[in-house]
């Protein structure tokens, strides 16, 4: 496929082209891949996060420092967060800055809550207080629904809720949105919000812990078969670049069309992509070449759901928004992500950009809505 590189003004409607965005979480695994969208799209793009937990991080591998405005800062700290939206006057913001783990959620549940709840309160008073900005969009999580291990997907208007203390946080992120948006962005007022949800998200630069995928190449990396523990739990899996694209999508259409897309949008893959944790290590072991599983006798932990699938009729009817990547491709675009991930190159910048142009090629060839919406 002839490679187009990255027109500017094509994809989203051109909208972020000079634009200044403003992440939070932007050295989390999709903050660091949006912050590289971003600025390959034309944007002024700022950043406010936690350092970078290690040099592995796809933040420092692609050395996103040196690429981006970036400053280092808790989002429960209301006066540093603040002070950087008054710096910034950020056009646009995406806040991503979170406590993502379902297995931390048990051992840190205060942390969890004061970062996940407080958090979202702490950006959208920041929207608030800020004039500049005109589209803000809170990133959640499949998990903010009251999952009842149903074999049909979640829809936007179904219960919030959640066992666990990580997805109670997000259900809860949830209604904080709605009542943000209620009570302070009606739809008259300069700035439009919504919700963005989606889970089990692959792709190059995840090494976060209890997460499948990066310890099945941490066990590649040390030559071990990695324990699977839960082998036919099912997931709608999806390569990190899928959700991305709805959520700049929803922001472009935020900017231009405002009140009508508000509120809360299902970013998911198609049917076809819903498969058991075994499915998935089997292919990726098929496509690397590489890696082995081992399954032990069952052991008592921590609950987590088995089923869980969105319903993304909403973001296709109304957003014109579908996946772009079969399952093979996004087995193997993870895999790839992976490999590059174990080279010894000092920055992969030029890597995670040859795999965004390859998902807009792709993307464009089938004629995805938001990839020729010049």
């Amino acid at each position: 496929m002839e490679d187009m590189g990255i027109d500017k003004n094509r994809f989203f409607s051109g909208v972020y082209k000079d634009k200044r965005v403003l992440i939070t979480g932007d050295t989390g695994f999709k903050g660091s891949w949006l912050a590289l969208w971003l600025k390959e799209l034309g944007a002024e793009v700022y950043g406010y996060a936690l350092p970078p937990k290690s040099e592995s991080e796809n933040f420092s591998r692609c050395v996103l420092m040196k690429c981006i405005q970036h400053h280092d800062g808790d989002i429960r700290d209301t006066d540093s967060l603040f002070s950087y939206f008054h710096k910034v006057q950020p056009d646009i913001t995406f806040h991503l800055a979170a406590q993502a783990i379902v297995l931390d959620s048990y051992d840190q549940p205060h942390y969890t809550f004061e970062t996940n709840l407080m958090g979202v309160v702490n950006f959208f008073e920041a929207v608030r207080k800020t004039p500049s900005v005109k589209t803000a969009v809170n990133i959640t999580s499949d998990k903010c629904y009251q999952n009842n291990e149903w074999l049909w997907g979640y829809r936007e208007d179904d219960p919030m809720g959640g066992n666990d203390p990580y997805s109670a946080s997000k259900g809860c992120s949830e209604l904080i949105t709605q009542s943000y948006h209620h009570s302070f962005f009606p739809e008259d007022s300069q700035c439009h919000i919504a919700s963005a949800r989606a889970g089990n998200v692959l792709g190059g630069g995840d090494w976060a812990p209890y997460r499948i995928v990066p310890d099945l190449f941490r066990a590649i990396k040390d030559g071990k078969d990695v324990i699977v523990r839960n082998p036919d739990a099912v997931r709608p899996w999806q390569h990190v670049l899928e959700p991305l694209s709805g959520y700049l999508l929803l922001g472009s259409m935020l900017w231009n069309h405002g009140e009508r897309f508000s509120g809360g949008w299902n970013f998911g893959p198609v049917e076809t992509n819903t498969c058991s944790v075994r499915e998935l290590i089997e292919n990726i072991i098929q496509v690397t070449g590489k890696g082995g599983y081992v399954v032990p006798p069952s052991e008592k932990a921590p609950s987590e759901a088995r089923l869980l699938k969105l319903d993304i009729s909403k973001a296709n009817t109304l957003l014109k928004w579908r996946p772009t990547l079969n399952f093979r491709e996004t087995v193997e675009f993870t895999a790839n992500g992976y490999m590059d991930d174990l080279t010894e190159n000092t920055n992969l910048y030029p890597f995670r950009l040859t795999q965004l142009e390859q998902f807009l090629n792709i993307a464009c060839e089938r004629k995805i809505p938001w990839a020729n919406a010049k």
